[in-house]
C-alpha cells in the first residue's frame, strides 16, 4: 500500500492527482466514510489504526464533503463510489428530515396564516374592581416621612373587630414573625398560594358542591321522570304468493309508535319504587287477521325491587349512597362530614386570623415601648454628651478628647437605634394593618390604646387539658374523619352479601282502534285499560355474586387500615397538643417571672443612673461607668416589656391551642342572613315535611354521628345579685308572651343554690315582653349559644295580683347573666327573654 496513503493529510487537490494517477483503483476492499473538515482529510496512518480497531466515523450533515476509504486506508474506486454517493445523498436529502409538501399557487405571504411559537403568555379578558384599600392607599410611612396627619388610638377589641369585618378572606401572616423590635418579614400567604387561604364562601361552596355536597347526595333519593316518545315507518317487498297475499301482502308497510312515561324514586331502605304508562300505535297493511286497520295499547304499572342482602338498610344507603362501589362512598352521611369539615376549617381560619391580629397588636405595642426605652437613651446620652462637651471646651479633665468621642459615638449609637425602631414601628404598625385588612397606609398611625396584663393568671393543668382534647378544632376535624373512617367501614362490609334484589309489579292492559274515544267507548284503549279486566302481574329475584369476592375483601382491608391510621394519627395529636399545651404553661410562667425580674432589674438600674450621674458631675466616677449605666436601663427596660408582651401573648397561644381563643376575644361563629327566596323554600320545605307522614324505619334506623351543636362559649362567667322567682307558668286569664329562651339554666332539685347550665341550639322566634299593662313590645330574636348583651331582670309585682310579675331587661355588659342564689323549680329560668309569669303554686 502506498506510504503517501498512510502518512499524508490528504486534502482535494491530493485525490484529484490520487485520480489522475489511477491510484483510487489499488484498493477494493470494505470502505469507511470519512468526513473532509477545512478540506483535509484524517491522516492516512491514523486512519488505518482506527479501521484496525473496527471503528467508524459518524457520518456528518450533507453539506461537508467525504472521502471514501477502505479499511485499509485506500480511496475505493470510482465505479462503487459513484452510485454509493448518490444513494447517500437521496438517504441524507429525502429520508433523514420532514419534508414540506409542494403547492402549485404558494403566494408565499405567511404573515396572516403563520404563527411563529405555540404557547405565549397572554392577559385574561376580565375585570375585578380593586377595593378602596388598595386604590386610596398613602405612600408608606418611613424615616423620611415619617410624619402622620393623626395617631389612631385603638383597642384590641376594635382591632379584632374590622379584622373579622374585613375578613372575607380570612388573612395569615404566613412569612411574617414578631422579633425582638417588632415583625420581620412580610405576608405572603396570598401570592405564593392564594388557594390554601380560607375564605367565609369555602363553608357554602362545600355544601352546595354539585358533586359531592349534601344536596347532591340527597338529589340521589329524589323521584326522576323518564320519558321517551319514538316513531317507525317501514315499507318493505314480502316474498309472498298465492293464498298468503291475503294475510301477508307483497309489499308491507307499517307505522309505529311507542310513547312512555315512568316516575321512579330510590328508597334510602334499597327500595326502587316506580310507575309507568306505556302507549302503543301500530298500523299495518295486513289487514285480512286484523280487527282494525289500526290500534292502540296501553299499560300502567306500577312495582318495586327491594335488595335484600347488598344495598338494603337505612344505615348502607345513606354513608355509601345509591350505585356506590366498594372504596367510593358519597352518601349523605359522608357529604355532611365534609360539610362540618369544611366548618372547622372556617372555625380555624377565623381563629389564625384572630391569633396573628393579636400577635400584630402586642408586637406593634412592644415596638413602640421600644422606641420610647431607645428614645430616652437617646435624650440621656445626648446630655452627657453636652456636658462632657461643655468640659472640653472648658479644659476641665473631666472633658478630655477621649470622653468627648465616647460620649458622641454613644450618642450616636442610641441614634441610629432610634431610627431603626421607629421603622420598626412603621413596619409593624403595617403588619398589623395587612391582619386588619385596611390600606398600608392613610395618613393615620395606629397606636394601642390598650395595655397588656400584669395580673399573674394561673391555670389548672388538668382543666386545661381536659379543654384542649374537648374544644381544640384541629382534633375535632380529625375526630371527623375517624368518624367517617368508621362510616365507610361499615359500608364496605355491606359489599361482603351477595346481590340478592326481589322485584314485583302489577300491570293493567288496554287496547282499542283510539287512544280515547268519547264517543265510542268499545273502541277505546284507555275505556278498555281502566275497567281492569285485563291485568297482570310479575315477581322475581335476581342473583349476582362473585367468586372469591377478592376486590370486596380488599375494600373492607383497605377500610380497616385506613380507620387503624386516623385513630392513630388522633392520639398522636393528642400527644403533641398536651405537649404544646404544657410548653404554653411554660411560656407563661416563664415570661411572667421575667417580667418581676426585668422590672427590679429595672428599678435598680434607674437608680444606677441617677447615683452615677450625680457621682460624674462631682468626679467621683468615670464617663465609662455612667454609659454603661445608661445602655444597662435601656436593655433592662426593654426586657421587661418584652418579657411583658411575650407574657401576654403566651396566654393568648394558650387559649389558642385549647380551642377558646374566639370565646375569649367574644367571637362567636353564627350562618349569615339568608336571602329571601332561601327563607321562602325553607318554610316551604318545612311545611311539607310538617304535613307529611312521618316513617319509622324500625331497626334500620341509622345510629346518631354528632353529639350536637357545638356550644361556643362554655365559661360563663357569674352574676352576683340576681334573684328569680318561681317560673310556673300563670293560670287563669294570665298567658305567657315570650317564647323558648336561648340561655336557660335548670337543676334538678328544688331549692339549688348552683343551677346547671344548658343551652338551647336552636335559633329562636322573636320575643314579646310587656312594657307596662297592655303594652307590649318586640325584640329580636335570640340567637343559641352566643352571648347576649343583656343585665339584670327587674322583676315587679302587679298591684291587683301579689301572684303576677312583669320582667323586663335591656342591654349592658357582653356577657353570660348567670344566677347565683335562686330557687328554681325543674322548669327552665330564662334571664334573657322576658314576659310576665306567675310565681304562685299551681
Amino acid at each position: 500500500m502506498d506510504d503517501t496513503l498512510n502518512e499524508s493529510c490528504w486534502n482535494l487537490d491530493d485525490v484529484e492527482k490520487f485520480e489522475t494517477q489511477g491510484t483510487l483503483g489499488a484498493c477494493d476492499r470494505e470502505f469507511l466514510i470519512v468526513e473532509a473538515r477545512n478540506n483535509h482529510a484524517f491522516p492516512g496512518k491514523k486512519l488505518l489504526e482506527m479501521t484496525t480497531r473496527g471503528e467508524r466515523m459518524t457520518v456528518m450533515p450533507v453539506c461537508q464533503t467525504y472521502l471514501l476509504i477502505n479499511r485499509n486506508g485506500c480511496l475505493m474506486s470510482w465505479k462503487k463510489w459513484i452510485p454509493l454517493f448518490l444513494g447517500m445523498v437521496t438517504v441524507l436529502v429525502f429520508g433523514c428530515r420532514a419534508q414540506q409538501p409542494v403547492y402549485l399557487f404558494e403566494r408565499g405571504n405567511m404573515e396572516g396564516h403563520y404563527i411563529g411559537d405555540a404557547m405565549r403568555p397572554e392577559i385574561p379578558d376580565t375585570y375585578v374592581e380593586s377595593i378602596p384599600e388598595v386604590t386610596s392607599a398613602e405612600a408608606p410611612l418611613t424615616i423620611d416621612n415619617g410624619t402622620p396627619r393623626e395617631y389612631w388610638n385603638l383597642s384590641l377589641q376594635e382591632t379584632v373587630r374590622i379584622a373579622l369585618e374585613n375578613g372575607k378572606v380570612l388573612r395569615n401572616l404566613g412569612g411574617v414573625s414578631f422579633g425582638a423590635t417588632g415583625a420581620m418579614g412580610t405576608p405572603s400567604a396570598l401570592l405564593s398560594n392564594p388557594y390554601s387561604v380560607g375564605t367565609i364562601y369555602d363553608p357554602a361552596l362545600v355544601e352546595t358542591d354539585p358533586r359531592y355536597g349534601v344536596e347532591a347526595a340527597l338529589s340521589a333519593f329524589d323521584g326522576q321522570l323518564n320519558a321517551s316518545a319514538g316513531w317507525t315507518k317501514a315499507d318493505e317487498q314480502q316474498n309472498t304468493a298465492n293464498s298468503v297475499l291475503a294475510f301477508r301482502p307483497t309489499v308491507s308497510q307499517s307505522d309505529q309508535g311507542t310513547f312512555q312515561a315512568t316516575i321512579s324514586k330510590y328508597a334510602a331502605t334499597g327500595t326502587t319504587f316506580y310507575v309507568r304508562n306505556n302507549n302503543a300505535y301500530d298500523w299495518s297493511n295486513a289487514t285480512a287477521s286484523r280487527e282494525w286497520g289500526s290500534n292502540w295499547s296501553t299499560y300502567t304499572e306500577a312495582g318495586f325491587t327491594q335488595a335484600l342482602l347488598r344495598g338494603r338498610g337505612v344505615a348502607y344507603n345513606r354513608i355509601a349512597g345509591p350505585g356506590a362501589i366498594p372504596g367510593y362512598y358519597n352518601g349523605v352521611l359522608i357529604a355532611r362530614i365534609s360539610s362540618e369539615k369544611s366548618l372547622v376549617d372556617f372555625e380555624m381560619g377565623v381563629r389564625k386570623l384572630v391569633y396573628d391580629t393579636e400577635n400584630a397588636y402586642w408586637s406593634l405595642y412592644y415596638a413602640y415601648r421600644y422606641y420610647e426605652t431607645v428614645k430616652s437613651g437617646l435624650r440621656a446620652s445626648h446630655e452627657t454628651w453636652r456636658k462632657v462637651y461643655s468640659f472640653y471646651l472648658a479644659g476641665d479633665r473631666r472633658g478630655t478628647s477621649q470622653a468627648e468621642a465616647q460620649s458622641r459615638q454613644q450618642f450616636y449609637q442610641f441614634y441610629t437605634t432610634t431610627q431603626n425602631a421607629l421603622s420598626n414601628i412603621y413596619k409593624t404598625e403595617a403588619t398589623l394593618r395587612y391582619a386588619m385588612g385596611i390600606a398600608t397606609a392613610d395618613g393615620r398611625l395606629i397606636k394601642p390604646a390598650d395595655e397588656p396584663s400584669v395580673a399573674k393568671i394561673r391555670f389548672d393543668w388538668n382543666e386545661v387539658l381536659a379543654e384542649g382534647l374537648a374544644r381544640a378544632p384541629e382534633l375535632r376535624k380529625l375526630k371527623w374523619d375517624v368518624k367517617q373512617r368508621e362510616l365507610e367501614l361499615q359500608a364496605s362490609r355491606n359489599f361482603l352479601l351477595p346481590q340478592l334484589d326481589f322485584g314485583a309489579s302489577y300491570r293493567f292492559n288496554g287496547m282499542g282502534h283510539d287512544l280515547m274515544n268519547h264517543a265510542d267507548n268499545s273502541t277505546s284503549a284507555y275505556r278498555s285499560l281502566t275497567e281492569g279486566d285485563y291485568a297482570g302481574w310479575n315477581m322475581q329475584l335476581t342473583l349476582n355474586a362473585p367468586f372469591g369476592w377478592r376486590k370486596e375483601h380488599a375494600a373492607v382491608r383497605n377500610a380497616e387500615l385506613n380507620l387503624a391510621k386516623y385513630r392513630a394519627l388522633l392520639q398522636e395529636q393528642e400527644l403533641e397538643l398536651s405537649h404544646n399545651l404544657a410548653d404554653s404553661l411554660r411560656d407563661m410562667d416563664r415570661y411572667y417571672s421575667l417580667a418581676e425580674g426585668n422590672f427590679n432589674r429595672r428599678t435598680a438600674a434607674e437608680a444606677e443612673v441617677t447615683s452615677t450621674d450625680e457621682s460624674f458631675q462631682v468626679g467621683n466616677t468615670t464617663l465609662d461607668q455612667v454609659l454603661d449605666a445608661q445602655r444597662r436601663l435601656a436593655e433592662a427596660e426593654s426586657a421587661y416589656f418584652d418579657a411583658l408582651v411575650n407574657y401576654n401573648t403566651s396566654i393568648t397561644r394558650l387559649h389558642y391551642l385549647k380551642g377558646s381563643l374566639l370565646e375569649y376575644d367574644n367571637v362567636a361563629l353564627a350562618e349569615g342572613p339568608w336571602p329571601g327566596k332561601a327563607h321562602f323554600d325553607a318554610v316551604k320545605l318545612a311545611r311539607q315535611r310538617d304535613a307529611g307522614h312521618y316513617i319509622n324505619y324500625g331497626y334500620t334506623r341509622p345510629e346518631v354521628i354528632s353529639r350536637g351543636v357545638l356550644r361556643q362559649f362554655q365559661n360563663p362567667q357569674p352574676q352576683t345579685n340576681y334573684s328569680v322567682p318561681q317560673p310556673t307558668l300563670e293560670t287563669g286569664n294570665g298567658e305567657v308572651i315570650y317564647t323558648e329562651p336561648s340561655t336557660t339554666y335548670h337543676s334538678n332539685s328544688q331549692n339549688n343554690a348552683n343551677p346547671q347550665y344548658s343551652i338551647n341550639s336552636q335559633y329562636n322566634s322573636p320575643y314579646m315582653y310587656e312594657t307596662a299593662m297592655g303594652t307590649v313590645a318586640a325584640s329580636q330574636p335570640v340567637v343559641g349559644g352566643v352571648s347576649q348583651p343583656v343585665r339584670s331582670v327587674n322583676y315587679q309585682t302587679n298591684n291587683t295580683n301579689n301572684n303576677a310579675v312583669f320582667a323586663t331587661a335591656a342591654p349592658a355588659d357582653n356577657r353570660y347573666q348567670q344566677p347565683t342564689a335562686t330557687t328554681v323549680t325543674n322548669q327552665a329560668v330564662n334571664p334573657i327573654a322576658v314576659g310576665r309569669i306567675n310565681n304562685s303554686y299551681r
